[in-house]
């Protein structure tokens, strides 16, 4: 098999799944994995055999994305904010919406400067729910100076999350712990900064999900009880009127129909709010600070 046969082969049955982009863009990463190199170098020798190892996988990886499996698991990795991650099935996937919450975070940092002449060491983020640890790996590798820490209640996730830090050289104060759990707060000093894309999915609309989301990606990650939705965001609000500094902010994702109740909720426990649209011009995002 020659590395243009390898491509049609891939393309062709993913066209079985997903649309022409998706089932091009996923064949394009996939063949860049296996080959090491990107499409304009494969161009230059599409005519060449694929090595028996390099077939294999081709043939391997074909038959698990046409399960569904999303290409991110099947490669383990995934992109986000520049960083390549180390991802698998006890992890969220890292969406561009969260990277919109990530470069929002950055692009306020410098509000919070310290007076003349104190280091930025003295700035501290807290990552609720980290995951991977997209969110906290970054924040540490855009701003090394900061002091960072990040919770989960998975030990699995946790454990992707320091093999990310480990491998990006970012130094993490990680957590394990069930965050809703009040007692366990105890723990942590006050931040500056606290950040969370919690699981914000009410369980009825799982029928509305794709079986790439809903039969592989971590469902304690992604789904709430109908009959409370919010809690995730009550917890952050009164976690914060103990943890969060006089001129700090909270920073959510949400679901995009609950703007105006994750809104509620942290003006009625005194701070100031701001919702954030993402770049489908969805209210995603929210901002909160102590009045």
């Amino acid at each position: 098999m020659t590395v243009q046969e390898a491509t049609y082969y891939l393309l062709n049955k993913l066209r079985s799944i997903y649309n022409d982009a998706e089932a091009s863009n996923i064949t394009d990463w996939v063949m860049e994995y296996i080959t090491g190199s990107a499409k304009t170098e494969r161009m230059l020798y599409k005519n060449e055999l694929l090595t028996p190892k390099e077939e294999t996988l081709v043939k391997e990886f074909t038959d698990r994305l046409l399960q569904h499996e999303p290409v991110q698991y099947v490669l383990n990795e995934a992109w986000f904010c520049g960083l390549k991650f180390y991802v698998d099935k006890n992890v969220l996937i890292p969406r561009p919406e969260t990277e919109e919450l990530a470069e929002w975070v950055v692009s306020e940092f410098r509000s919070l400067k310290p007076e003349a002449g104190e280091p930025y060491s003295t700035i501290s983020f807290l990552d609720i729910g980290t995951g991977s640890g997209c969110i906290a790996i970054s924040l540490k590798k855009k701003l090394p100076e900061a002091k960072v820490w990040a919770c989960d209640v998975s030990d699995v996730a946790l454990k992707v999350a320091r093999r990310n830090a480990e491998t990006m050289g970012a130094d993490i104060n990680f957590v394990q712990l069930d965050f809703p759990d009040k007692k366990s707060w105890k723990q942590f000093p006050v931040f500056d900064i606290i950040v969370s894309n919690p699981p914000y999915i009410p369980e009825k609309d799982k029928a509305q999900m794709q079986p790439n989301v809903l039969n592989y990606e971590p469902r304690t990650a992604l789904f709430v009880p109908d009959n409370d939705p919010l809690f995730f965001y009550k917890a952050i609000a009164e976690f914060g009127k103990e943890h969060l500094r006089k001129d700090g902010n909270i920073y959510c994702e949400m679901h995009e129909s609950l703007g105006s109740s994750v809104k509620e909720i942290f003006s009625s426990e005194g701070y100031s709010t701001e919702l954030k649209k993402d770049m489908q011009q969805k209210d995603r995002m929210i901002r909160s600070g102590l009045v």
